[in-house]
């Protein structure tokens, strides 16, 4: 059904849970064969969560119900050392075109068209290819359901940058009843090329992006395969959720983020997501312990809605794995599962939205989690979304191809950026990455392909991590990995942090002082990228 016509986005129930061995048992113990033969080009998947945190989804160490990403790892490979730009825009723009952000245009945020070209023009340039461009020459049709956010005028909307089919937010955060009506900062959507407006009633923005997804699957019928990003706005505030979901987590959190980031600390180290040899790191400076908190039956519903949020949108990725299933697509479709960053310590309080009289989770009422959530989500790792600690910049991921993946169900240490899917789908894909595009030429390709860590060894072992080096800048913060090192700064700090994190993952031993030549080096490094991408 046409999204224009429908008048309901209603929910289908959630798809069978992950085996409880994944909760219990180490990765190493569900690991299975390597496939026993080479699969053809398969259909590729990218699902983005928005501003969620590392310790969130279950088979990472959360307490919610997350039973169809949990069914992924349970048949997949899941990365524990894999990051993003720690911002939304910048995420995307590095995810669709294999570059960092400043090369794509996108260094800071989105802009409304009015920005001077360059590295923080605000939009995709065309100096840049997206995955969807890049697929088409060897057949793939693309489509997208979800956050666009690299573009806000319609000359820079998805069907101008290769994708055959779209459906979504094309703007940041709105409400997920509505389209919010705020002058200082309209929010659109769009179906294909043509602006789009919620119904009245019946709507739910997660559902809504579901539901295309679906019908995307469902009406592919040509012989070639399909690439489909599905990058979803849950659970990036404001909080709204369906009742009823927010009914499974009402009694959850009344514990307070502090018990919850010790329970999710124990799950993470059983699973094997972080090394017993990385403490927990303190509570956040500016967090309040919870014996300490005021109003407490609030602070749980807070993160109630969140919990309920992700929860819902788990239920819809478990029908796209549905979809695919009742295809026979599932075992050759490469699915990725991600966040765009870390957890979010936003207050949202001050933009004057949040209606009086409203409950968190309602239809006219706009909060976030805040800090104190963010926190807890972010387990182990210090800082948040924006910072480029571990906290900001580090994300799950999770991939899942039956038909492609040596070690089911295992973890791999391999070093992955979202620079990497553009050089892993067109491995995939046969493609080659462009010189140019039309007459125009384009940047190189800054990622690296991972379908060797995906693949594995004869013996179906993921490879073993890649000392590559990796770059960061997002308004003011800093940082480069290189190796086991990481060097790091933020935008408030002249100083830079030191980390060794095969020591030290959660970032709590600076070893700056100790290792003067090191940090020479690496800030000579990081700052030869800098001027050669615009920062």
């Amino acid at each position: 059904m046409n999204p224009m016509n429908r008048r309901s986005f209603l929910r289908t129930a959630a798809a069978s849970a992950a085996s409880a061995a994944l909760a219990t048992a180490r990765p190493s113990q569900a690991a299975t064969a390597s496939p026993s033969r080479a699969p053809s080009r398969p259909n590729i998947v990218i699902i983005l969560a928005d501003d969620m945190g590392y310790s969130d989804i279950g088979c990472y160490g959360g307490e919610i119900a997350t039973p169809n990403i949990d069914r992924l790892a349970e048949n997949g490979l899941r990365f524990t050392q894999f990051y993003n730009p720690a911002r939304c825009c910048p995420t995307r723009a590095s995810l669709l075109t294999g570059l960092y952000p400043h090369q794509a245009g996108m260094g800071r945020m989105v802009s409304f068209g009015d920005a001077e070209e360059g590295p923080y023009q605000g939009y995709l340039n065309r100096q840049c290819v997206t995955l969807a461009e890049a697929l088409r020459p060897v057949g793939y049709k693309s489509y997208m359901a979800g956050k666009w956010h690299v573009g806000e005028l319609p000359e820079h909307w998805p069907h101008t940058r290769g994708f055959d089919r779209y459906f979504g937010l094309i703007s940041g955060a709105s409400s997920y009843f509505e389209l919010l009506e705020n002058p200082q900062r309209p929010r659109r959507m769009a179906l294909d090329d043509q602006p789009w407006t919620p119904p009245e009633e019946g709507f739910y923005m997660t559902d809504a992006f579901t539901d295309f997804a679906v019908e995307c699957i469902e009406q592919h019928e040509e012989p070639d395969p399909y690439f489909l990003y599905v990058p979803y706005t849950a659970p990036h505030w404001p909080l709204h959720a369906h009742p009823e979901d927010i009914d499974k987590y009402r009694d959850r959190y009344h514990g307070g983020w502090d018990a919850l980031r010790a329970e999710r600390y124990e799950k993470m180290l059983a699973l094997g997501i972080i090394r017993p040899e990385w403490p927990l790191s303190p509570r956040d400076s500016q967090v309040p312990a919870w014996e300490d908190v005021e109003d407490k039956e609030r602070w749980a519903l807070l993160m109630a809605v969140y919990a309920a949020m992700m929860d819902s949108m788990d239920q819809g990725i478990g029908r796209i794995l549905d979809a695919l299933e009742a295809k026979g697509e599932l075992d050759n479709t490469l699915v990725f599962f991600l966040s765009d960053n870390g957890g979010c310590h936003e207050t949202v309080e001050r933009r004057g939205l949040d209606q009086p009289g409203t409950q968190p989770g309602e239809r006219g009422s706009y909060v976030a989690y805040d800090r104190p959530w963010a926190n807890a989500s972010n387990t182990p790792f210090r800082l948040f979304k924006h910072w480029v600690h571990e906290g900001g910049a580090a994300t799950p991921c999770v991939a899942h191809w039956p038909e492609g993946i040596a070690a089911r169900g295992a973890l791999t240490e391999a070093v992955g950026h979202v620079i990497d899917f553009m050089p892993t789908c067109l491995e995939l894909a046969g493609a080659a990455y462009p010189a140019a595009f039309g007459e125009q030429p384009i940047v190189p390709v800054e990622g690296e392909s991972l379908v060797p860590v995906l693949r594995g060894d004869a013996e179906g072992a993921p490879r073993t991590p890649n000392p590559r080096t990796l770059y960061w800048e997002h308004m003011g913060n800093r940082a480069i990995r290189k190796g086991d090192w990481k060097l790091v700064t933020h935008k408030d700090s002249d100083d830079w942090e030191l980390y060794n994190l095969v020591d030290d993952r959660t970032e709590l031993n600076d070893r700056s002082g100790t290792e003067a030549e090191r940090v020479e080096h690496l800030l000579a490094d990081w700052q030869q990228w800098a001027e050669r991408i615009g920062v």
